[in-house]
């Protein structure tokens, strides 16, 4: 079994959720007392948020890389980002590394595709559902076309994943307002959700829409199990 590296704290609360999923699935593939083998370094996310907030990216990656580096010295044989928006550094930390990076917007798309699915409903941060890095990497890379919400309902999306989630704070009425932007993207074309931000998953189901979800912080980690048990 090959070590897993996650960089998590962003937030602990979705981190917490890989290391759970992560153990389980190794248990239910290999029974008896089984767990995964893990290296994490967990960072301050006060310190990653205000950087973020005020585009101060590289201090950002110096940030990142230090962790990343230190879960490479501590053994780990790949590493997991615990975080999409984060992965907005994903190159600036892999060319850090000796060690691979498995990127959760790659994990996401080839479950996607092995649905069959092309055109998808993306949630997640501003910085997510507007920048380049995730967007583009699914729709350049992958060739999906990728929806996201008008931009009253991406600020309300943002706000909710800061103010609430990552505080672990679950608001039904802010569940609702989920919903319905999940709707109108469906009403757009979106044959499936894309939970893209990995606090989301705390608040919505896939019982809850009416095409599929697909929860990266559950695809990103039992996509590294496959890795650590290739």
């Amino acid at each position: 079994m090959k070590i897993i590296g996650l960089l998590g704290g962003m937030s602990w609360e979705s981190t917490a959720t890989y290391y759970r999923l992560i153990n389980e699935e190794v248990k239910s593939r290999l029974g008896g007392l089984h767990s995964a083998k893990i290296f994490m370094y967990s960072v301050d996310f006060e310190e990653i948020e205000i950087l973020q907030h005020e585009d101060r990216w590289d201090e950002a990656a110096e940030l990142l890389i230090d962790g990343a580096q230190r879960v490479e010295r501590g053994g780990a044989d790949f590493l997991v980002i615990c975080t999409n928006t984060m992965h907005r550094l994903a190159k600036d930390v892999q060319s850090s590394l000796k060690i691979p990076l498995l990127h959760i917007a790659d994990a996401t798309a080839e479950k996607i595709k092995e649905e069959n699915i092309n055109r998808i409903g993306l949630l997640g941060t501003r910085f997510t559902m507007e920048q380049d890095f995730y967007c583009g990497r699914l729709s350049s890379r992958h060739g999906l076309s990728v929806l996201t919400p008008n931009q009253s309902d991406r600020n309300f999306v943002h706000s909710v994943i800061y103010d609430e989630l990552c505080l672990g704070k679950i608001i039904d009425n802010s569940r609702q307002r989920f919903l319905e932007i999940i709707k109108e993207l469906i009403s757009r074309g979106a044959e499936g959700i894309v939970l893209g931000c990995t606090e989301i998953s705390l608040l919505v189901s896939p019982t809850d829409c009416s095409v599929p979800t697909f929860d990266t912080t559950e695809i990103h980690a039992l996509r590294a199990v496959d890795w650590a048990l290739l």
